[in-house]
């Protein structure tokens, strides 16, 4: 019995020796490095540069606003009225609420200002970077400042099949935005000429909707009250716009 009795707690304490080992054996599992997840691949970013030249006798631009979007929002439509920010651009060249209004519309996904007016002749180069996916439409939006409420520029235009390293070039005419009457009278108009307060919130035009510029008429053409003369005239194209992708 004895013998017995000792054989059976022998198989008993092999087996407890054998679960201990296995159960060891499990929770070594525990300890094994996992490998972190894969991360995602980098985003693509698509850069560009908007080179804008001045190509007016004696009409300098305001700092010029570049606003990144897609098809859902529209810097301005001809034949509709301008929002208060581009209302503060066209009488006063300041962008800044243009461009808030731009950051604020889902449609708009970055935008970017330059530093400082640019002079006839003189050029200003804005860089821009977004995601590739987001590379759809760039709007292009200045002051001329020695009128009442024109702006220039371009709005969507298309970059979205442009490589790195290819570039589109394109004029842009002058608009009336609609908002303050052409009467080119002293203290109405906030450029050199003039050095006028520009930005009235009244809108006094009777149009207040976006227009073809008519044109200055100068004190030259007989309008006797302007304080601009003929240097001031806009004629035909007045800004030439570069978009460059570089990367």
């Amino acid at each position: 019995m004895i013998s017995i009795f000792n054989q059976s707690k022998q198989k008993t304490l092999s087996l407890i020796a054998l679960s201990s080992l296995f159960l060891v054996a499990c929770g070594s599992d525990n300890d094994l490095e996992v490998e972190p997840p894969t991360p995602p691949p980098p985003v693509a970013m698509a850069k560009f540069e908007v080179n804008v030249t001045n190509i007016t006798n004696d009409q300098p631009y305001s700092p010029i606003a570049v606003i990144s979007h897609d098809d859902s929002y529209s810097a301005f439509t001809i034949g509709e009225s301008v929002t208060a920010g581009l209302e503060l651009l066209a009488e006063g060249g300041d962008n800044s609420s243009f461009i808030q209004e731009a950051s604020d519309h889902s449609g708009s996904n970055i935008q970017s200002s330059g530093s400082a007016p640019v002079g006839p002749g003189g050029s200003d180069t804005i860089e821009i970077e977004m995601p590739a996916s987001e590379a759809n439409l760039l709007s292009v939006i200045s002051m001329l400042v020695n009128t009442n409420d024109a702006i220039t520029g371009r709005v969507n235009i298309n970059v979205s099949e442009l490589a790195s390293g290819e570039s589109i070039s394109l004029r842009g005419v002058a608009y009336d935005a609609g908002t303050e009457r052409n009467t080119e009278a002293v203290g109405t108009i906030p450029g050199p000429a003039d050095g006028g307060e520009g930005f009235n919130a009244a809108r006094d035009d009777l149009a207040d909707q976006v227009t073809m510029h008519p044109g200055v008429v100068s004190v030259d053409d007989g309008l006797t009250t302007s304080i601009l003369t003929e240097a001031h005239r806009i004629d035909n194209t007045v800004i030439l716009i570069r978009v460059t992708r570089t990367e």
